[in-house]
Parts: C-alpha cells; structure tokens; sequence
C-alpha cells in the first residue's frame, strides 16, 4: 500500500481538476442556456429542453463512453488513421454535458422563481437588459439556485470516477490497479473512499459557508 501513496496523490490532483474544469464549463454552458430559455423563441425552448431531457435520461457512464469511442472514431476518420481521444478531454467533455444539462433546469428554475414584477420595475428605472440581469436578476437566482448547485458539485465529484473505465489515472483507477496487484481490494477501496469523502467534504462545507454569507432575499 504504501508504495500506492504518491500515485493517489497525483490521481487525487486529477481527479480534482477534472472535476474542476468539467464544473466550470458546465456551469458556463448551463447558464447561458437557462437565459436562453427565457429570453429566446419557442423553438430555441424546444432545442434546449430536448437536451436537457437527453442528458438527464441517459447513464452518465454511457455519455461517457459515447464522447470517447464517438470522439475516437470522428478524430480517425479525419486524420484518416487511428486517433485516440485523451482520456481527461473526454473526460472534461462529458461530465460537462451532464453538469450543464441539470445546471440548465437548476438555473432556469431559480430564475423562474424571481417575481417578474422585479424585472419590470427595474426596466422602469431606465436599466438595461445587461443591467437587469447583473443588479436585479442574477444575486437572487444565485442565492435561490445555492442548495441545488452545491448538490450539482458534490455528484460531479463522484461521477469523475467513472472515468476511469476509459484509462484515466484518476483515484478510482489507481485504487483498482492497486487492488489487482496487491491483493487488497478492501483496503484500496476504503483509501478511495476516503479521498472522495474529502472532496465531496470540502465542497459542502464551501457550499455552506457561501448560503451562510450570500445576502438573503428580500435584506
């Protein structure tokens, strides 16, 4: 086991910063769709609300594998020889289709919730779209959204385990390689467990300690 202690720290930095990039662009992509479906037509709408319907319906292991093997035999097919996808690329791309899929109705949600009237007077006031949406609209959707948001995180970072079944060095591959060789499943288990607890830890205590300072509705 202790032989294993460097290779989890450094599956440990990757599955972090996996996490991390994947839930920025996810949150990105999320947002802008959840404004698109209130300020675009019925068809943009439509577009929107089928995506989010495919990502949310389908396993996350299966988008993972879709991204990967898809984007394997795409990047072949151009470079007319074998192309291999990084496994951390598809990786990324894949957990921030399905972060921005539920991100989308989380935000698109939160912003439903936010009393039109407030927009409305706001537009009196003689503020712009951008300034609507920056002074009046955005805080309280970020305040409303927190909880649900948090929640987003913490399965991001257990999802990143998934990624491993396509070759990536992360925890969970390290713990199973480890398991194999050393004949010592519980044990390898157990210290993924525990780094994942740490991750998932650290991001609710953040999440806490954001809804404890974010300013309440209405203050």
């Amino acid at each position: 086991m202790n032989g294993f202690v460097s290779q989890f720290a450094g599956a440990l930095l990757i599955t972090a910063g996996l996490a991390l990039v994947s839930g920025f662009v996810g949150t990105s992509v999320g947002l802008l769709l959840a404004i698109a479906k209130h300020t675009h037509t019925s068809r943009m709408v439509g577009l929107i609300t089928a995506y989010t319907t495919v990502v949310r319906g389908v396993p996350e292991l299966v988008i993972i594998l879709l991204i990967y093997f898809g984007g394997t035999a795409l990047a072949s097919a151009i470079a007319g020889r074998y192309v291999e996808v990084n496994a951390f690329t598809a990786g990324v791309i894949a957990l921030s289709v399905v972060f921005s899929g539920y991100a989308t109705e989380v935000f698109r949600g939160a912003i439903a919730a936010i009393p039109a009237g407030q927009a409305e007077a706001a537009k009196s006031l003689g503020l712009s779209a951008w300034q609507r949406w920056l002074l009046v609209v955005a805080p309280q959707m970020w305040r409303l959204a927190l909880p649900a948001y948090g929640n987003l995180w913490i399965s991001l970072f257990k999802d990143t385990a998934l990624v491993s079944i396509i070759g990536l060095t992360d925890v969970m591959r390290v713990a199973f390689v480890g398991a194999g060789s050393m004949r010592a499943p519980l044990s390898f288990y157990l210290a993924a467990s525990a780094l994942y607890l740490s991750l998932t830890t650290v991001t609710l205590l953040s999440i806490r300690l954001a809804e404890r300072r974010y300013p309440a509705l209405g203050r």
